[in-house]
């Protein structure tokens, strides 16, 4: 986004929130993102927080050069009066908008171009840039080995790598194997192909998504009942509400159209709630019921038959067995039981990973990611290295919203390590989620480790608002571009 983008970006908000009489330092303050000082009329000096620059040395890494690794290379070259920064991105297009997959899927943003800008445009200054990937490491001897050949050493390390895309792990999708938010999704297209299966997790196949959608619609509109399906995985997953967003938006979609009384739209869950604060999973029940949207938990999808369109659920759940006399208690015996569901449309959410050089390495752990303390985001084992973002094994969260709050914590947590002293900042799981309930309405979702809501303003959380859709759809894409990739919002 340019300057003069930005410029229409905040004149069209403005002008709408003026309607509902509210200031745009006031509206940011509702939505809890007054970090983005200078774009209520603040400079960026005004919006920065970090303290006078700290004259710590080291060589410091950072795997990773998508929003968390940007954001954190930024604030640690600004805390900094001498950085030695060097980030490791094999992505030109790495830094991207993600959270406007669910638009672009909807047709509310009309072009990927959208929400991709190059890497370079968004490097802070005086940061190195190693255009290759990172397959190799070697935390007690502080290096790491590169795909292109070239072993790097550090003082210290920050793993920002992000998540992959776990497709290979459904049955009949093997052929696409891992995959990323960016890059090449030639294997996505081809297996899904026209068949009417989707997924927003991607920037290519959320700009497919809404071809298949206007599709799907079409057809709705000529009387022919169908089915939409919409799944979430096992694992955890980057915006744990986006598999809810998108059946939301195809909803708002069919209704436009006059065409959703020809639709059955249903959701299957791995796990057993709608969202995992229970105020907000509430407010979403009476939601689905009120728009006629169905849910099923407990079902993970295994396997997709494209040819056939059907999807294939483990159902599982369990039953009280036989009692042990010597632990009173009933053995608990976990039942399982193929589902077959067919389709019209299907909108998948992927398992989702660390990637396997990262999370098999000896940085990683059993589940695959980078265990950290939950508030300082130090590794448990190596107290030299951090790790931010999806890839952090910490509970709940894998936004951007939550990467605003990490990376504040993380590079005063680094920086109090360079200087020899213990960190003492935490992390309190703080996580945002805007959640698309309609074309127009969002219910923004503020919680942390408590599980329960916090918001930033006395409202209440679990209304869905249209003053939010506007920060959702206007404002976040400058505020992402300008205040965080800076390391002042």
């Amino acid at each position: 986004m340019s300057k003069k983008e930005l410029e229409q970006a905040l004149e069209i908000f403005d002008s709408e929130i003026k309607k509902a009489g509210i200031s745009r330092r006031d509206a940011f303050k509702l939505a809890g993102l007054g970090g983005a000082a200078f774009l209520t009329s603040g400079s960026q000096a005004e919006a920065a927080t970090v303290a006078k620059a700290s004259e710590a040395k080291g060589k410091i890494l950072i795997v990773g050069g998508g929003l968390a690794g940007v954001s954190t290379a930024a604030r640690l070259s600004n805390s900094l009066s001498n950085p030695d920064i060097t980030i490791i991105e094999p992505n030109e297009k790495s830094v991207s908008y993600q959270p406007a997959t669910t638009l672009l899927a909807s047709g509310v943003y009309k072009s990927k171009d959208e929400l991709l800008y190059d890497t370079k445009d968004f490097m802070p200054k005086g940061v190195k840039w190693i255009k290759s990937k990172a397959v190799e490491f070697e935390p007690d001897s502080n290096k790491i080995k590169l795909e292109n050949g070239e072993v790097v050493d550090y003082d210290y390390l920050i793993v920002a790598a992000g998540i992959v895309l776990d497709f290979g792990q459904i049955k009949g999708l093997e052929e696409v194997g891992d995959a990323y938010s960016v890059g090449d999704a030639s294997k996505i297209l081809k297996a899904f192909g026209d068949s009417g299966v989707t997924s927003v997790y991607n920037i290519d196949t959320a700009e497919h998504m809404w071809k298949e959608t206007q599709k799907f619609i079409e057809e709705a509109k000529k009387g022919t009942k169908l089915r939409g399906v919409f799944t979430a995985p096992a694992t955890a997953v980057k915006c744990g509400g986006a598999p809810k967003k998108v059946m939301y938006l195809v909803n708002s979609r069919l209704n436009e159209a006059g065409a959703r009384t020809n639709v059955d739209l249903s959701y299957y869950d791995d796990g057993g709630k709608l969202f995992g604060v229970k105020d907000y999973a509430d407010a979403i029940e009476k939601q689905f019921i009120a728009r006629d949207m169905k849910w099923n938990f407990n079902h993970n999808l295994i396997e997709v038959d494209i040819a056939n369109k059907t999807a294939i659920f483990d159902k599982h759940w369990e039953e009280k067995g036989e009692y042990d006399p010597d632990l009173e208690e009933h053995e608990i015996l976990k039942k399982h039981q193929k589902v077959e569901v067919p389709f019209n449309f299907l909108h998948i959410t992927p398992p989702q990973k660390a990637p396997d050089e990262i999370g098999n390495s000896p940085i990683g752990s059993e589940k695959g990611w980078v265990p950290v303390n939950k508030e300082s985001l130090q590794h448990v084992k190596y107290k030299n290295i951090f790790a931010i973002g999806d890839i952090a094994a910490v509970p709940m969260g894998k936004t951007g919203g939550t990467v605003r709050k990490q990376y504040k914590v993380l590079v005063d947590n680094l920086i109090s390590v360079m200087e020899g002293k213990e960190p003492k900042e935490k992390f309190e799981g703080y996580t945002v989620c805007p959640l698309i309930t309609d074309i127009g309405k969002v219910m923004l979702a503020e919680f942390d480790w408590s599980a329960k809501p916090t918001p930033s303003f006395p409202l209440d959380p679990t209304q869905e608002r249209w003053i939010w859709w506007l920060l959702k759809v206007y404002m976040l894409k400058p505020m992402t571009q300008y205040g965080m990739l800076s390391g002042k919002a």
